[in-house]
């Protein structure tokens, strides 16, 4: 197996073999755990908040948001930290105001909430509507990533590679249920922080270890422009709103309101 560069990547390809390999034997010890409704949508309610922190960390970090924020950073400079700040200050919206109500009036899904004063069929009907828009949106971009890592790769057509990522998708979720994407996400996230160090480290290793002389060279290379704004909106109104759609979109993601339904 090559990579489309034409040079076989022994490391990542090793490296991706054993995470699909571990990710099923997740799914197959999950799906004899997987007894009831509960155990498939909410993992039994036994979900503890280590574990529910990691599995949001790796919901969170997805090739979108882990890949994304760093290239947006790297290309459009000071005003790429407006997504990963907006993100950030997303999540004490979170914890605060929906957290507590979600869980205690929920069973599944949101749509337990909403349905509980308003009238049943036609508030299911909106907010699943509304679940399946956002999640389409959000998994488009999570499937271009993917099928572009595996193109990298394997050197296989992207279509076909699209095909694969989704196929392995379906069948952790949908034979391991919730206890299966949690422990999933919790092996993604340590795995993705451990990597996010290393690559750190290995980059100030390069400059001695010294932050300094790191922005030393990028100014040398860039000049002013490295740490200047400018480079993603134009002005104070455009940041203000970017930000605020940050900050609320993320209490509005389908696939984090739906852990608060796995905690006891």
């Amino acid at each position: 197996m090559t990579s489309s560069l034409g040079e076989p990547n022994l490391i990542a390809i090793t490296g991706f073999f054993l995470f699909i390999a571990l990710s099923l034997g997740i799914t197959y010890v999950a799906a004899r755990r997987t007894r009831d409704p509960e155990h498939f949508y909410a993992a039994g309610r036994s979900v503890t908040g280590l574990q529910n922190g990691l599995a949001l960390a790796g919901d969170y970090m997805s090739a979108a948001s882990f890949l994304g924020i760093a290239g947006l950073v790297a290309l459009s400079g000071f005003d790429g930290l407006i997504y990963s700040i907006g993100f950030l200050v997303g999540w004490p919206i979170v914890m605060f105001l929906i957290a507590e109500p979600l869980r205690n009036l929920g069973r599944f899904t949101f749509s337990d909430v909403v349905a509980f004063r308003l009238r049943q069929a036609p508030v299911r009907v909106a907010a699943a509507t509304g679940s399946l828009a956002v999640v389409a949106f959000y998994l488009i971009a999570q499937m271009v990533g993917a099928g572009n890592l595996i193109r990298l790769l394997f050197g296989l057509p992207y279509e076909l590679a699209v095909i694969i990522v989704g196929a392995v998708m379906l069948a952790y979720v949908l034979f391991g249920g919730m206890i299966a994407t949690t422990w999933v996400q919790i092996v993604k996230a340590v795995l993705l922080l451990l990597g996010a160090f290393l690559l750190a480290a290995l980059t100030l290793a390069r400059f001695d270890f010294n932050p300094l002389t790191l922005f030393e060279a990028a100014g040398d290379h860039y000049g002013l422009s490295v740490l200047g704004p400018g480079g993603l909106v134009s002005d104070p109104i455009d940041a203000i709103s970017l930000g605020l759609a940050l900050m609320f979109g993320t209490a509005g993601l389908p696939h984090i309101l739906m852990r608060f339904y796995t905690v006891p």
